[in-house]
């Protein structure tokens, strides 16, 4: 079982829910919105979302260059629908570039950033960039849920 292409397509179904999500917002200021009890705007975690990939596949695998500004992903705001919905089509563009060069057998290799306590395999490191993006995607759907309705 080739184990790459299936990512890919977990990548792009999921960075395309974000998108849609995104979209979706009534009011456009409601994306960089911080209510009680939640944390983070769903504008941040976009940027939080773009960062973490484009750093672990895009910077590692890819070797694109790109380099992470965490506390900015924190703190920006203002960006617009058109601006996020660009961001995430250029981190799904990097993350395919990235991974359709990427050997299938490199994903028992170890990981070359230590990421966790630990250090893991490529392919676990990818598996863990699935779920997070996911996670992230379930917050961003319940703050607009909780936005759209007031």
């Amino acid at each position: 079982m080739n184990v790459i292409p299936n990512l890919i397509q977990l990548f792009e179904r999921d960075l395309q829910k974000l998108k849609a999500e995104i979209v979706q917002y009534s009011e456009e200021e409601n994306i960089w919105t911080i209510v009680p009890e939640i944390n983070n705007s769903a504008g941040n975690l976009v940027l939080h979302l773009v960062g973490n990939l484009n750093t672990y596949i895009g910077a590692e695998i890819g070797k694109t260059g790109y380099i992470r500004n965490r506390p900015l992903e924190f703190s920006q705001t203002g960006l617009s629908k058109k601006e996020l919905v660009g961001k995430i089509s250029d981190t799904l563009d990097v993350i395919k570039e990235s991974l359709n060069t990427l050997p299938e057998e490199a994903l028992e290799e170890i990981y070359p950033q230590l990421v966790f306590e630990q250090k893991t395999s490529t392919g676990y490191l990818l598996i863990h960039l699935t779920t997070h993006l996911t996670y992230h995607l379930g917050q961003i759907n319940y703050h607009r849920r909780l936005l759209d309705k007031a």
